[in-house]
Parts: structure tokens; C-alpha cells; sequence
């Protein structure tokens, strides 16, 4: 299955992305890519970061405040390609 394309702005780096990876957060982690979490439930917001294009689709509502323009990888999947703050 062909994957989605996540782009990191602050690196450039650019990484695939498939439906195996349970959270945008796996998937970054299967590239070695570190991220700031603590929950991986959408409950405290510690791995809140802007997404800069693309969409994303939560499975259900995450609890954490998040602003316009924000995501929470550790509970969200990429719907496309991608770019987040990172």
C-alpha cells in the first residue's frame, strides 16, 4: 500500500507514512523522528505541534486543548500528505 508523505519544516526531512502506524506519533517514531508525549491518548497535550498543510482525523475528540491550526500527533492519522512544525 502506498503511503502518505509527512514533511518536517524545520529539517526538511520528508518521511512515508501508511495506515500500519497507528498515530501520526508511531509513525514518527518508526523514522527515529523524537517527539515530546506523555499520555498517547490526546489527554495532556505534551506533543502538541502546528500543522503547517494537510489535514488530519482524530479516532474520537481528544480532551487536550488544542488552537486553531494544531494537532496532537499521539492521537491523530495524516489524511494525505502532510507538513507539521517539527
Amino acid at each position: 500500500m502506498a503511503g502518505n508523505r509527512i514533511t518536517l519544516r524545520i529539517s526538511g526531512a520528508q518521511l512515508e507514512y501508511t495506515d500500519e502506524h497507528p498515530s501520526l506519533l508511531a509513525a514518527l517514531e518508526a523514522h527515529n523522528v523524537c517527539v515530546e508525549y506523555q499520555c498517547r491518548e490526546g489527554y495532556c497535550g505534551s506533543c502538541r505541534t502546528r500543522l503547517i498543510k494537510g489535514e488530519v482525523s482524530y479516532a474520537g475528540q481528544p480532551l487536550a486543548f488544542i488552537q486553531q491550526g494544531e494537532i496532537l500527533p499521539c492521537c491523530c492519522k495524516a489524511n494525505g500528505d502532510i507538513e507539521i512544525e517539527l
